[in-house]
């Protein structure tokens, strides 16, 4: 039911405001927060019995979607369709993540591209951005629940050591939820916010907010001065948390159980492991262990009908290493923001696994002085993340926010894509850019085309003008470089500047990006790209792997013509089958076919590229001495 106030005075209805949410969207759990009656309250499930929502996604046979605590159960027992530690792959290509790509239960693909990276869930594609608005719409659901009433405005947190592309994906998934993202926080300051740090005028302070969660680790230090919030520096270990410390007890009973036994003899860790049923049930059974342990000395417990044991003093032996990482990290932090550690005014504790209490001892220990801990350590950010919110608002007077620009601005790309070069909300003034190169063999000339808007494409966004790079020297496609900046001064005015990098040839403009809109025709522009949100990523995928197959397709040919002699006729044969398949699923609207016929293209060329790689060393290298 909708509710609504009376100005008795006057007898006008004053319509409420609207509710902007915090979250905190975690590599492990996520939550939500809003201001109730003056507090940040992070919002529970419909059990009313935890905050924590698991950023798990599993896709059932049956084409359901599951997310969260349901999801997280079909970890053991479907772990190709449940994904999970999206926040890892935000922003990020395959070359990006190869090395760790063993650590995934489900398919990464590899397009040997610098494109998102792509996870592979049955026949479909999904991106990170994808998998995370999924998540984003299961809180945005749980606090429209809780208010019973639509919820469109949020504040998004992020790691401090989140770059341009990962905070770019990070509003790109809030858009496809359905959320307008008014503002992506850094992780550290909404803790600092949560506990009510910088509130002090004319004070300064120095604070370092050491974050373990159950899969990554980050110490950032933030200085405060005036309500501005400035990293100085930030480290971490992106494969260091609380799974860790499940890890090693597993491994310790694994070891009591796989010894000789009057009742059942000798069996092997990796025998007892192989059964899922069981693997899930040691797992879990190590977790309570780990909570338990923070409040008792010795904790037990059963495993198919032996008993099993840990002591805290054992258990801080086992996790003691993992620890020790984490003060190495603090040093690096303190060595990079070029302090020691007598300057750090006060320690943020963040993260679950900051409540064992080895790690509260070590860290107090190492900083010398007491952690600030009251608020839950699981729900500190969220809990910032709603008070930025409530500023945005304009429910806080007493706290400056700096200008922003209000539409994003970005450029025309191949295919009629914005490319978004300053988001909306980036503070003023700002500059920001990227490198562009040639899509034509010999291409002398190049439109750089400035638009403003929240649309995928630019024909749904508003044009601010362009201009003509002349005269670049004729280069194969792909070799020139172009580097575009953007410059966002102070009144708002946007000066773009073009410059190829290897014939230093440059040209220029100055737009002024708000001239004649008006703000509710930026709210259309807002409210039209949350609309159309799934619409437009539809079609942004769709032309993102048109351009990944026209450019394979060119190379493939390229490659046949290159190679002729070394090829036999039926690699021939099968690579111009492969070729006629990725052309013809092109001319489609499924950019799943097309990301299909690509690997299919890529799985069955590689050796053969190998193979040529090989063939052209030796030519080159033939009557040389090495």
């Amino acid at each position: 039911m909708a509710t609504f106030s009376i100005n008795l005075k006057d007898g006008s209805v004053e319509q409420p405001k609207p509710v902007i949410v915090g979250i905190d969207l975690g590599t492990t759990n996520s939550l939500v927060a809003y201001m109730k009656d003056g507090r940040s309250t992070c919002v529970k499930g419909k059990d009313g019995k935890s905050t924590l929502v698991p950023s798990i996604v599993h896709f059932a046979q049956n084409e359901e979607i599951i997310v969260g605590d349901a999801a997280k159960t079909k970890l053991e027992t479907d772990p190709a369709n449940t994904i999970y530690s999206v926040k890892r792959l935000m922003g990020k290509s395959f070359k990006d993540v190869r090395e760790q790509q063993d650590f995934f239960g489900y398919q990464i693909l590899d397009d040997d591209t610098d494109s998102l990276v792509k996870i592979r869930v049955k026949t479909r594609f999904y991106t990170p951005v994808e998998l995370s608005a999924l998540i984003l719409k299961e809180l945005k659901n749980r606090i429209e629940n809780e208010l019973g009433t639509a919820v469109s405005k949020a504040v998004i947190t992020v790691p401090a050591y989140f770059n341009d592309n990962q905070r770019q994906a990070t509003r790109d998934a809030g858009k496809l939820a359905g959320l307008d993202v008014l503002r992506i926080v850094n992780e550290p300051t909404a803790a600092a916010l949560a506990y009510g740090l910088g509130n002090e005028e004319g004070r300064t302070e120095t604070i370092a907010v050491y974050d373990l969660g159950g899969g990554t680790f980050d110490i950032s230090i933030l200085r405060i001065e005036n309500g501005i919030f400035e990293v100085l520096s930030t480290n971490g270990d992106t494969f260091l948390g609380g799974d860790d410390f499940d890890r090693v007890i597993v491994d310790f009973w694994l070891k009591q159980l796989s010894a000789p036994h009057s009742s059942d003899g000798f069996m092997s860790s990796d025998e007892w492991i192989k059964n899922k049923e069981f693997g899930q049930q040691i797992r879990l059974l190590a977790e309570a262990a780990k909570k338990a342990l923070s409040s008792v000395e010795v904790f037990e417990g059963e495993l198919n009908g032996r008993k099993v044991s840990l002591t805290r003093a054992t258990f801080e032996g086992l996790i003691e290493p993992f620890v020790r990482r984490t003060l190495d990290c603090c040093k690096n932090a303190l060595r990079d923001a070029k302090l020691d550690v007598g300057q750090i005014d006060k320690v943020v504790m963040v993260g679950g696994s900051t409540r064992v209490p080895l790690v509260k001892k070590s860290v107090s220990g190492f900083f010398q002085k007491t952690v600030f801990d009251s608020l839950d350590p699981d729900e500190v950010v969220a809990l910032g993340a709603a008070i930025q919110a409530d500023i945005l608002a304009g429910n806080q007077k007493d706290l400056l926010l700096l200008d922003v620009t209000p539409l994003s601005l970005g450029i025309e790309t191949v295919g009629g894509l914005m490319d978004v070069i300053i988001p909306r909300n980036s503070k003023i003034p700002t500059k920001a850019g990227r490198q562009y190169t040639t899509s034509v063999d010999g291409q002398k000339n190049l439109k750089i085309s400035v638009y403003q808007g929240e649309r995928d494409l630019v024909e749904h966004n508003r044009k601010l003008g362009e201009f003509i790079l002349k005269g670049i020297p004729p280069m194969p496609a792909g070799l020139p470089k172009i580097d575009i900046q953007f410059i966002l001064n102070a009144d708002g005015i946007l000066f773009v500047r073009a410059r190829e990098l290897r014939s230093n040839l440059e040209q220029h403009i100055e737009i002024r990006p708000t001239y004649g809109i008006s703000e509710e025709e930026m709210a259309l522009m807002l409210l039209d790209s949350i609309q159309n949100a799934q619409t437009d990523m539809q079609s942004r995928s769709l032309l993102e792997a048109r351009n990944e197959a026209n450019n394979l397709l060119l190379s493939g040919d390229k490659f046949l013509q290159q190679h002729n002699e070394i090829l036999s006729e039926s690699e021939k044969a099968t690579t111009q089958a492969l070729l006629k398949a990725l052309r013809e699923a092109t001319k489609g609207e499924d950019k799943d076919a097309i990301h299909r016929a690509i690997e299919e293209l890529n799985e069955y060329t590689a050796p053969l590229a190998h193979r040529a790689l090989d063939a052209t060393i030796r030519q080159a290298m033939r009557g040389k001495k090495v």
